[in-house]
Formats: C-alpha cells, structure tokens, sequence
C-alpha cells in the first residue's frame, strides 16, 4: 500500500459509472505528482441505457470536465430538458379529463415580503392555476416547446435551469475520449478473479487479458454484477423493494419520423400505468422509451402491451430491452480500498434521473476526500456514511411520487399503504399538512433534491393542506403573480423552440 506521495487507481468496469470516474479524478487530481489512473474495460460489456436523462448537476459536471457544451450535444445525441411531465399519476385517465402536473428545473419565483407559495395555497382549489404554472415561467416556456436558452448565450448557463437527454452509449464514448485525453490509461480486458490479503484488501486482480493487476485503489464500476465489492469483499445489497416496488422496465428507440410523433419535447414525459410508469424522452435522433413495473404487480406480457399501446403498435412488431433490477444500496461501497460507484454501489429505479445524480455525487465525494497520504481506507466511514444517507433521502423522495396517488389498482394502493412509507417521509407529510417544505427540513450534504422539489411534487398531486395566513398583502401576492404570466409570455416570444436551439447548437 502507498503510504507516500502518489497512489494507483484502477477503475474496473466502463459505462457511464467507469468513464464518468475516470475522467473526473483525471481533471481533480491531474496535478498531483504520481497519481496514475487505469480503467479496465471488457469491450463486450456495454452500458445498458437507451437514452437518458440528468438533472441540472450535469451542467456543472460537464463544466468541470472541460468538455464544451456544444461538442456534448453533438456528440451525446443530446437534448436539452427543463423537467418532467407527470400524466395520470394522481388519477387514472378518464375520457373526458386527465391527470397532469409539471416538476421544472426552475425554482418558485421569490420577492421579499411576499410568500407566493403560501399565497398560492390560500386560493381555492377549484379555481387556481397549477402550482409551476403560477409559480415559475418555465412551466410556460416548456410547455411551449421553448427552449431554455438562446443558442448565443453562454455554455452551460441560461435564463432557466435545464439538464438534458442524451444517448447513453454516445455519452460513454465521449466521456472514453476525453479521460484518455486527460491521461487514463485504457486496458481492454476482463477481470476473471481477485486476490484478498491478510488485511482483507484486495491485493491484486487477475485479468483475461493484461494478466495481474494492482493499485492503490479500485474503483468497482462493474454494474449490478458487482464483481468486487460484493463478489470479492461481500458487501450484499440492501433491499428498498418494501417501499419503492418497481424492478423491472422494458426498453425501446422510436425514430421521430414515425408517423404521430410529436414534436421535440424539452421534458421528460412520465405516464403512468397500472403496474408503474412509462417514460418518454426527446434525443436528437429518436426517441427513448419504456414501460417500468413491479413484477409483483404486472407481468412481462402485460407490460409489453402496455408499451406497445403508449406507442400505438402492434406488440409482435416490438423487440424491447428488458432490464431487471433490485431497488437498493450497499450500506459500504467503500471497504478497504475498493469504492463501488455506479450500479455496484446500488439503484433505486429511473424516476427522477437519480442514477446519473449519484454518480456524480459519489465522485465528486471521492475526489475530495481522495487520501494522497496515508491509509487510503481513512476516508470510508464518511463516504459509506454520506452516501447511506444520501440513498435513504433519495427513497424518500421518489416514495413522495407514488404514494400521494388515489389510483386504486393494487400496485398504486400498495403504495399509499403507510406500512411501505418510511417514518420519516410519514412524519414529514403530517407537517407539510400544516406549511410547505422548507430548507430547515433536509441535510443539504446528503440531499440530491432541494425543498422546493418536494414542493412540485406535493402540489402537483394535489396534496391536501390546512389553512394559513399568508407573508404579504394579497394584492401584491396577485400582482406578482400577474408579472409572472407576462415575463412567461415574453419569454415564449424570445426564447427559441427547442428544435431549433439543438439544431444550432449542434452547428
């Protein structure tokens, strides 16, 4: 083990988890003398993602990385998203009405003196505007099919926040790309075992085709099989299937020259069904789509024709992906001196991009507390500690998406069943009866989504509150407001629509 300056990091395993890492501690350790960075990578082990979405971290991901804004979108096939579409998900559809609310990137518009949020739950229900339509501008925009920014302003900035889509194999290639331009060295190979010394660390990892292996630290990215933290070290998943239940998607590409597609929207579009969700989202060239469920609830049958009647297809013409998972985390992702990240690490499901937001937060926790002196196992109990918390916070909030529904097919009762939430999403929903969430609520350190995202999401459901006095005149309250639906027009008027900004910035 180094115990002077420099250390060896082999990262095991590619995909999204693997060159992400990699070219992340490329850029933040890159000046420190001795460092050396190997990813081990088995060419026939490709990423699994058909498309995806991230949330606005990646824009500060990407800036830190040093790739460009418009070399991304070219080369990820991305897209630009400002959100995500709910449909169906408090109710089940009817002929005549359906279901719909808006969670946008873009924070509630705040004045001093003036609490919108609480003025807004002092109207009546049956006549106020959606709580993002009242509350932001980007509702306006987004549902227009703006864009969140003009092709000339600055990279990775903008009048509204905003993420994106892109095609996850052509995410990895990139990212490959310029983590070998960074200086990681590639090795193509497979990893057929590991040694583990007397002081239960890996020793060494015994490869198909570079024979053995050693570091400092390995880096495990090797998806849900997990090859080292749990098939070396032992480490076994813990199981969130009581609270979050879906563990299975079935996964598709459609061209967006197919006849009834609609435009290139700048949300993702999640509807959901009997057994789960669907998801849509909007790539530069197609679209990406697929049904989520519970096995427990829908079977693989079932779920094919629930995808194929979202598209409108016979089912016999669809070939989907399917994908299986066990919603969880691993209490230690760092033993010793092996860190799980990515999928080796855990998943909870796709809701809400959380797989790309913890990537990022794992490696951004990594490179901080890197150890470029002494045992490289002193930081684990923090990371194992902050990342734990960061997995149960997580659950709580994709639980807030289900359990708030008043569909009565079993999947969703199951749901709303207090048994299956956990004590502190119950004890938080008693006090959000009484006040909106607020910043005091949550853990800024082990928190991937901020208060006014449970907010969006409370509201949007139609989450039933008790009567308050409102900060602030109802007068001003109502002139804010209207200001709000005249800066949403304008920027309709200035913004671009989204085809339009991805065709410039693609160039």
């Amino acid at each position: 083990m180094t115990e002077g300056k420099g250390k060896s990091i082999l990262i095991v395993g590619g995909g999204t988890a693997g060159w992400l890492t990699a070219a992340y501690l490329a850029r933040f350790l890159g000046d420190r003398p001795g460092v050396m960075i190997t990813l081990l990578e088995a060419p026939e082990i490709g990423p699994i993602g058909v498309g995806e979405g991230a949330f606005p971290t990646i824009r500060n991901t990407l800036r830190f990385l040093g790739i460009d804004e418009g070399r991304f979108i070219r080369a990820a096939g991305a897209t630009f998203k400002q959100g995500i579409r709910f449909d169906d998900w408090g109710h089940a559809p009817a002929a005549e009405w359906r279901h719909r609310y808006w969670h946008p990137f873009d924070p509630p518009f705040q004045a001093d003196g003036v609490d919108l949020v609480a003025h807004w739950l002092a109207q009546d229900p049956a006549t106020r505007r959606p709580f993002a339509e009242a509350v932001t501008i980007q509702h306006r925009v987004a549902t227009a099919g703006r864009g969140p920014k003009s092709a000339g302003e600055g990279a990775f900035d903008g009048p509204l926040s905003y993420a994106y889509h892109f095609d996850a194999h052509r995410l990895v290639a990139l990212l490959a790309d310029h983590a070998v331009a960074l200086g990681v060295r590639h090795l193509h190979g497979r990893m057929t075992g590991a040694t583990v010394g007397e002081d239960g660390r890996i020793d060494h990892v015994m490869t198909d085709r570079q024979g053995v292996l050693t570091a400092d630290l390995y880096v495990d990215c090797t998806g849900q099989r997990a090859e080292l933290i749990e098939g070396v070290l032992g480490e076994r998943l813990v199981s969130v299937r009581d609270q979050l239940f879906t563990n299975r998607a079935l996964a598709c590409r459609v061209p967006h020259d197919e006849e009834g597609v609609p435009a290139l929207q700048t949300m993702t579009i999640a509807t959901a069904h009997p057994g789960g969700w669907t998801w849509d989202i909007g790539l530069a060239e197609g679209r990406g789509i697929g049904t989520v469920y519970s096995d427990a609830h829908m079977g693989d049958d079932a779920a094919l024709a629930t995808l194929a009647s979202y598209l409108g297809r016979d089912p016999e013409t669809l070939e989907p992906r399917l994908l299986s998972f066990e919603p969880g985390y691993r209490r230690r992702p760092w033993i010793g001196n092996c860190v799980a990240i990515g999928l080796a690490g855990g998943f909870l499901e796709p809701l809400e991009s959380t797989g790309i937001v913890l990537i990022e937060a794992a490696v951004a926790m990594l490179a901080e507390l890197f150890p470029h002196h002494g045992p490289v196992a002193a930081p684990a109990a923090r990371f194992n500690m902050l990342m734990t918390a960061r997995y149960q916070t997580i659950v709580d909030f994709l639980k807030l998406h289900y359990c708030l529904s008043r569909r009565d097919e079993p999947f969703w009762r199951d749901n709303s069943e207090p048994g299956s939430i956990s004590k502190r999403l119950r004890d938080l929903l008693e006090q959000w009866r009484y006040r909106p969430p607020g910043r005091f609520d949550f853990t800024l350190d082990v928190e991937s989504f901020a208060y006014f995202n449970y907010q969006y999401i409370l509201y949007g459901m139609g989450f039933a509150d008790g009567d308050r006095t409102p900060a602030g005149s109802s007068g001003e309250a109502e002139r804010l407001f209207r200001k709000l639906r005249l800066f949403g027009d304008r920027a309709v008027a200035d913004l671009p629509s989204h085809g339009d900004l991805v065709a410039a910035m693609r160039g």
